[in-house]
């Protein structure tokens, strides 16, 4: 210990001595300078301060743009969905909070709630898929879109079902298979898959379901029809997450339109979070 204890006491008596010589050289080179070249000093600290505080603010914004970047929009997809004031002249069947481009082929049944006769969803049907689309206010500051795909997939898993994120035509999807119960008393599941775009004040949600979630080619078709949408979300006052209302269209020359029951959340994709 003694050994020990003699190095550090010589270590600091050197320490102290060359401690005392800096500053000697401190006080000699302040005699001679004057106060330039502390100016100078104390403006390059202040201008490595200011770097410092600078790096943070300029790294900030290229975290966002690497989280939101989306694939580049295919070419089978229009500029849309869009809002009413951006909207493209075209044909379309007009469902109020909606606007549906006409497609030869289509069939549209409309979703009405039996007590209140309000139209709550509608669902357009090609080659044996369905698309059900909905359309909610949402607030100016932020997107519904994460909050409800986070909502949908612990309600799908909490019912024992699967759930997986994926990137899709319009950004982050979700792919469910839901449990069902089938006729034989099986266990069967139900794929679906939930597309949400956020707009100015709105926010659209499709779910389909069917044979395109198998083949390509009819997907790409419902993604077409679905960047064709119109949002029509009106001026007034409506809360977030609130339905934007729809109504039954107008007779149209080979538009089979047909009047169903409230949204099952199992028949056309399934309705896992109450919205509005």
């Amino acid at each position: 210990m003694g050994l020990f204890s003699g190095k550090k006491r010589n270590r600091a008596e050197e320490a102290e001595r060359t401690d005392r010589r800096d500053e000697r050289r401190l006080a000699e080179s302040d005699e001679s300078d004057g106060s330039d070249e502390s100016a100078e000093s104390d403006e390059r600290v202040e201008e490595l301060l200011e770097q410092d505080d600078a790096a943070p603010q300029q790294a900030v914004p290229d975290r966002p743009e690497v989280d939101s970047a989306q694939p580049p929009r295919g070419e089978h997809l229009e500029d849309g969905p869009y809002g009413e004031a951006d909207a493209p002249e075209e044909d379309r069947i007009d469902l109020g909070g909606l606007q549906v481009p006409t497609i030869d082929g289509l069939e549209l049944r409309m979703e009405v709630d039996q007590r209140s006769g309000s139209v709550t969803g509608a669902n357009l049907v090609l080659g044996g898929s369905s698309l059900q689309v909905q359309a909610f206010a949402a607030p100016k500051s932020r997107g519904l879109w994460e909050d409800v795909r986070h909502s949908l997939r612990d309600s799908v898993v909490t019912q024992g079902g699967t759930a997986e994120t994926r990137t899709g035509a319009f950004g982050t999807e979700l792919i469910t298979r839901l449990p069902v119960k089938r006729a034989d008393g099986r266990t069967g599941y139900r794929p679906a898959r939930f597309i949400g775009v956020d707009g100015s004040r709105w926010f659209l949600r499709a779910i389909l379901t069917g044979k395109a979630l198998g083949d390509p080619e009819q997907s790409r078709r419902f993604e077409t029809l679905v960047s064709r949408l119109v949002v029509v979300r009106g001026s007034g006052a409506m809360a977030p997450q609130e339905l934007i209302p729809l109504h039954l269209p107008g007779e149209r020359p080979g538009l089979d339109q047909i009047r169903s029951g409230p949204l099952d959340p199992l028949a056309r994709g399934p309705e896992i979070t109450q919205i509005g």
